[in-house]
């Protein structure tokens, strides 16, 4: 039997800013001695449907793209299968070339095929030479006429592993229309439902998606796949947690494939999640990469890793994210060709089989904030890898336009990180984490932002409590934590209403002289400039005129914790550009807030080995089916 692993692809949606991702969109004349450059919405239209387009006369189309080249490396390195059929369908003259590449991005060329008329060419690989990455791809040159391409697959005659189907859980707080949108696409999409069993929606939020005036045609199109769930706001851990255990008792579900609300997706994606899924050797967590929903050719995420010692997440290569499609194609990128292992994948796409869920549980309660990170990592601990998978990703709202280490999202950022270091960290008295955390308390500090370190500091208090207050607080911390913003002036934001906000000398702007070149102190000067500015801020007083006006203004890429404590306050633009915050020094604060840091931070590494044993001790309640059908319950 054959079995399709890859399908070829175009966008479902005519934006030139898609192509890319899908198609070349350098063809090259090969009949002129010099290259011409068609443009991506000339190519547009030469796109028919979903699987097919023209090839012009005389042009060169590549399918080395981000979801149309094939993964080689992880299908050699995560599965059984070693040997692949691509199928490619014409009408017209053409001729066909072949290409792979290594781990390094090389380019080596496998075959090269002509074509005459209506014609199905089949190529045999091989996955035998990609232990260290690359990908398969093929390209198609169009002679003197126009050919037509009719489609292209990826298929093995090897059985997968397993061959249940995918329920999907997606968990929304009143982003209704996004949902709509999901819905929507997967109810046109019937090769995605034919390897799902359920779709849940966990609606959390007070504008229902089922009250939406497009519900009921959704609905009636997916019949009984869909199934609506409404329970109170227990963040995204709470929803997903929701859709793994309705999951469990679905017996033709062996997997449970996550999406997050604020998305688009590509269909083929969750199809290839799944289909990867069923030929793992082990039961693995395949992970989708993400793409900005507002700027479609970027990837901000892939290939993501825990740091041991400060216990902090990061991507594998940080440095070189976002990655621009629309500068740099896969062919033009040698990194993205290297097979990356990952320690977690976000919970905006992440394919989790049953068998894992039964034998390490539910995620933390957690709210929101590392719920992903430490689930994949208790995973990890129990034998079962997580991959970053390429070709398999979707479009997410970025972290571009927010800033939510400052607003009540700080608490949890503060207790799920220390929380999953004291469950997973192998480091003593979980390495440099807690110096880290006080740092983090010492910029904000410094920076006027005392809201957040209040939050933080709260986050500490409840971590030194014990476990037990995790699910005592889930459907209240987060209320509790917007309630306290309320206390902290700077974290209202002001908005011109015909009146410009100004500042005493001008809003301050600073040159880069190149990229990733700051002005940020290191070595001696940082510990001088830290400690210095400390004392400053312990001793002097704020003048008067500064607290009546602020004294500067900065650009939210300019406000870094080395430039804002050298003023009394500023006014600094809100991460969305919707208006601006003003801080202001208040040495009140300021002092006991140091203290308490302090204090805290030193009775977190004392106590550090008793509070380990103790989360430790309590993970398996905490992430139990049965305490979380007792919380859905609304039992305590």
């Amino acid at each position: 039997m054959t079995h399709v692993l890859q399908n070829v692809v175009f966008p479902l949606d005519r934006d030139p800013d898609l192509l890319p991702l899908y198609v070349d969109p350098e063809t090259w004349s090969v009949i002129d001695e010099e290259p011409v450059r068609v443009s991506s919405r000339a190519q547009l239209g030469n796109i028919v449907s979903r699987t097919s387009a023209r090839i012009v006369a005389g042009r060169r189309v590549s399918f080395g793209t981000y979801f149309n080249a094939f993964p080689a490396s992880y299908w050699q390195h995560w599965t059984s299968v070693r040997e692949v059929t691509l199928t490619v369908r014409t009408v017209g003259p053409a001729t066909i070339l072949v290409y792979r590449s290594n781990g390094g991005g090389v380019k080596q060329r496998l075959e090269t095929r002509e074509v005459e008329g209506a014609q199905t060419s089949t190529f045999d690989l091989v996955l035998d030479q990609y232990s260290d990455g690359g990908f398969i791809w093929f390209d198609i040159v169009a002679d003197e006429k126009t050919a037509l391409f009719e489609g292209a697959e990826w298929t093995t005659e090897l059985d997968p592993v397993r061959d249940g189907k995918a329920s999907i859980g997606i968990t929304t707080y009143n982003k209704p229309d996004y949902c709509i949108w999901t819905l929507m696409n997967l109810a046109d999409s019937p090769e995605v439902l034919d390897v799902v069993d359920r779709i849940f929606l966990i609606d959390q939020g007070d504008r229902r998606v089922d009250a939406q005036p497009e519900y009921d045609d959704v609905a009636a199109r997916l019949g009984d796949t869909l199934q609506i769930i409404t329970q109170p706001n227990l963040g995204g851990s709470g929803g997903f947690a929701r859709a793994m255990s309705e999951t469990l008792s679905r017996p033709d579900s062996d997997f449970v494939q996550l999406l997050d609300d604020d998305v688009r997706i590509e269909p083929e994606s969750i199809r290839r999640s799944v289909v990867f899924g069923r030929y793992a050797t082990v039961p693995t967590i395949v992970g989708a990469h993400m793409f900005d929903l507002l700027d479609r050719p970027k990837l901000h995420a892939w290939a993501e890793v825990v740091d041991d010692g400060p216990f902090m997440w990061r991507a594998l290569y940080q440095e070189k994210l976002p990655h621009d499609f629309s500068v740099a194609n896969l062919r033009q990128s040698p990194l993205l060709h290297m097979r990356l292992d990952a320690d977690y994948n976000g919970w905006w796409m992440c394919l989790i089989p049953v068998s894992i869920i039964r034998e390490i549980g539910l995620p933390l309660p957690a709210f929101i904030k590392w719920d992903d990170a430490e689930f994949c990592l208790r995973a990890r601990d129990a034998g079962y890898p997580t991959v970053s998978m390429p070709g398999v990703a979707l479009w997410h709202v970025s972290w571009v336009g927010k800033d939510d280490s400052i607003d009540w999202q700080a608490y949890f950022h503060a207790r799920n990180r220390i929380v999953a270091g004291l469950l997973h960290s192998g480091a003593p008295k979980g390495g440099t984490l807690i110096r880290h955390s006080r740092r983090v308390d010492l910029k904000h500090l410094m920076m006027m932002q005392y809201y957040p370190v209040a939050l933080r500091h709260r986050a500490l208090r409840d971590v030194l409590s014990g476990p037990a207050h995790m699910r005592a607080n889930l459907a209240t911390a987060m209320p509790a934590a917007r309630a306290l913003a309320k206390e902290y002036p700077e974290t209202v934001i002001h908005r011109e209403n015909g009146v410009a906000l100004r500042s005493r000398r001008g809003r301050l702007v600073f040159k880069r002289l190149k990229q990733h070149s700051f002005d940020s102190p290191t070595g001696l000067r940082l510990r001088w400039f830290t400690l210095s500015t400390l004392v400053s801020h312990w001793i002097h007083a704020p003048k008067p005129e500064n607290l009546t006006q602020p004294e500067v203004e900065f650009g939210k890429g300019d406000a870094h914790w080395w430039r804002l404590p050298l003023y009394d306050s500023a006014l600094v633009n809100s991460a969305d550009g919707s208006g601006k915050n003003i801080y202001t020094r208040d040495r009140r604060k300021f002092r006991g807030m140091i203290l308490d840091s302090l204090r805290l931070h030193r009775r977190l590494r004392r106590e550090w080995p008793q509070l380990a044993e103790r989360y430790r001790a309590a993970s398996a309640e905490l992430t139990s089916p049965e305490a979380w059908k007792r919380t859905f319950e609304g039992e305590s």
